[in-house]
């Protein structure tokens, strides 16, 4: 069984009609819809100047959006530990979302939206004074590892230089601008040759990658850390896909030499979906030169399942009310 190549695939789902102004996508800003191009938020925003804003990301295949009512439950969730609020209804959230991928035609788009705590309208830096604010994007599906990366699997390496933010500072399973740690430990990974990087927390234990969840398989089991990392939506669909293949899953914590010795292991993430492993710190793991057999039967399934419409909201492509 070798790995699905989903981007060639993907690449063959018709288009639906739509404007050519929409060809690179629409957003959503300032309450109104535009091209990508013409989609600005205000420099004096503080999600642009202070990261302060939470965000979700789901995508759309074959048609469908994928797993939206978890999405928009997280995305709820990550603005009240912020102490933010959404000015827009869950409804109305999803339908915002809807109208900008049916804009662009697109069966498979990337759909990103945030709540920033807007601009300062008058008086000093409390909360109470800003309006929060509501932006949204939507661009074809792209793919953090492309098909040629996920059939040979990523060369990893765990970071060395930079820790994972303590949840203490900032809460993990809320999703956030908060970047910085995973994009050095990125730029670190590739300065010494690897292609993508895993952070641990303080007591050597593995967090996440940049973007991704990470699991292994040792043995037969299949293991991902249970703290210090966003509740990913795709990690709970592995969940879901192991538990059909009969797949025996651990959450638990997990040191980081295991995922040196591990057999296999791969990422997951929206924009992605499962990506194998080939190695980690420039060892191939289970001496495999390849994703190994259980990270490429969950790969296939979640693909073969999402384009079959598992856990999808079909997308209204008829011009309708927009907000």
């Amino acid at each position: 069984m070798s790995v699905i190549e989903a981007e060639r695939i993907i690449a063959n789902h018709e288009r639906m009609p739509h404007s050519p102004e929409y060809e690179n996508g629409s957003a959503y800003t300032q309450d109104t819809y535009r091209p990508i191009e013409q989609g600005v938020v205000p420099i004096t925003d503080a999600g642009f100047i202070h990261a302060d804003a939470a965000y979700d990301v789901v995508s759309a295949s074959a048609g469908y959006m994928f797993r939206m009512q978890d999405h928009i439950k997280r995305f709820t969730e990550s603005c009240a530990k912020f102490g933010l609020e959404n000015p827009y209804s869950e409804a109305q959230t999803e339908e915002i979302l809807n109208n900008l991928v049916r804009l662009a035609g697109l069966k498979d788009a990337y759909i990103w939206w945030a709540v920033t705590r807007g601009e300062l309208e008058e008086g000093d830096r409390v909360s109470a004074q800003y309006k929060n604010k509501f932006y949204a994007f939507v661009t074809p599906y792209m793919f953090i590892h492309g098909d040629e990366l996920r059939t040979r699997g990523a060369k990893v390496k765990i970071s060395t230089e930079f820790k994972r933010i303590p949840k203490e500072s900032v809460d993990p399973t809320a999703k956030n601008f908060h970047w910085m740690d995973m994009k050095l430990s990125l730029f670190e990974a590739i300065m010494s040759g690897a292609e993508w990087s895993v952070l641990t927390d303080f007591d050597g234990n593995l967090t996440e990658a940049p973007g991704c969840n990470i699991f292994l398989i040792k043995d037969g089991v299949l293991k991902t850390p249970d703290d210090g990392c966003l509740e990913g939506i795709t990690r709970q669909t592995v969940f879901d896909l192991a538990e059909e293949l009969e797949v025996k899953l651990e959450v638990t914590k997990i040191p980081v030499q295991e995922l040196v010795d591990a057999d296999e292991a791969f990422f997951t993430s929206t924009a992605g979906g499962i990506m194998p492993v080939a190695s980690v710190n420039e060892r191939l793991l289970g001496g495999l030169n390849g994703p190994g057999e259980i990270t490429t039967q969950l790969h296939n399934l979640y693909w073969e399942k999402r384009w079959a419409g598992w856990l999808g909201t079909p997308i209204d492509y008829r011009s309708g009310q927009t907000f």
